[in-house]
């Protein structure tokens, strides 16, 4: 996956502690490493979690995120969830201190709220730095961020929206919509979400068709139409990062850079979604 992600063209990779416990950090420095990947080459994003913990622990741990990475910076260092034991300045202030040492480039956050943003902004502008991103969920299946605040407040004080689930678990390539019993077929907990029962299948199939309307007649795939509406729609201010479990899949995920949606095609995917959302 990762040889053919660097092959399509994507050089940016999103990981986090929580993942597997360092594992996969550990996974993609292998993976790198093996293909004579030099550490400029690649920007590498992961993340604290604060669950449970203070403030304290970001300074404790950062040494095992680096050695999990075995030589790949740490271009942006997130704090994955709002959920920690420490205030979010003292959070902020903490991040803001390995940037100093020089152990990560760049801060950001993730999940957090327009007010929760506003206040690591400010405590970041104390410290001469900028808050960088926050990597929120956004979809055509899910636009909470654009009535919450947190995309506005991203647009006003210039940071960039990372877009996780970006193709909604996968129910916006119209695999499980074609084939329903897939999600008992699969481990995993996409058979315990009301959009993957039937119901809720029938109910999001409107846009997925309205996205092989618009794929079709540009001859990419529903899949890389969807995220192109992430990337495209919003200016600058949202990127995406598909997750993947094969490098066809991978393939496919970068293939979405290769064209841009027109006003007309993002509006009738905007249409298709907001009657969804209703």
């Amino acid at each position: 996956m990762v040889r053919a992600s660097l092959a399509a063209g994507v050089n940016w990779f999103d990981t986090a502690e929580a993942y597997g416990s360092g594992e996969s950090e550990r996974m993609l420095a292998s993976a790198l490493h093996s293909l004579h990947i030099k550490p400029e080459e690649v920007m590498i994003a992961t993340k604290w979690m604060p669950v449970f913990r203070l403030a304290g622990s970001i300074a404790r741990s950062i040494d095992v995120r680096l050695k999990c990475l075995d030589g790949y910076p740490i271009g942006l260092y997130q704090i994955h969830q709002p959920w920690s034991l420490s205030s979010v300045p003292s959070q902020l202030k903490a991040m803001a201190r390995l940037v100093e040492e020089g152990k990560i480039r760049t801060v950001g956050v993730s999940n957090f709220s327009a007010k929760q943003m506003r206040t690591a902004h400010r405590t970041l502008q104390a410290q001469g730095l900028s808050l960088v991103s926050n990597q929120v969920r956004y979809s055509l299946l899910d636009r909470r961020i654009e009535t919450n605040g947190v995309l506005a407040a991203a647009k006003e004080m210039g940071v960039t929206v990372i877009a996780y689930s970006p193709l909604a678990q996968g129910l916006l390539s119209g695999k499980f919509h074609d084939d329903p019993d897939l999600v008992r077929r699969r481990p995993g907990f996409r058979r315990f979400m009301r959009g993957f029962r039937r119901k809720g299948l029938a109910r999001s199939l409107p846009v997925v068709q309205e996205l092989r309307r618009v794929a079709e007649a540009r001859g990419v795939t529903p899949s890389q139409a969807a995220l192109n509406w992430v990337i495209q729609s919003r200016g600058e201010s949202a990127v995406a990062i598909p997750g993947a479990t094969s490098a066809a899949q991978a393939r496919e995920n970068a293939g979405a850079m290769a064209f841009a949606l027109n006003r007309e095609e993002v509006d009738r995917l905007d249409h298709a979604s907001r009657d969804f959302l209703r």
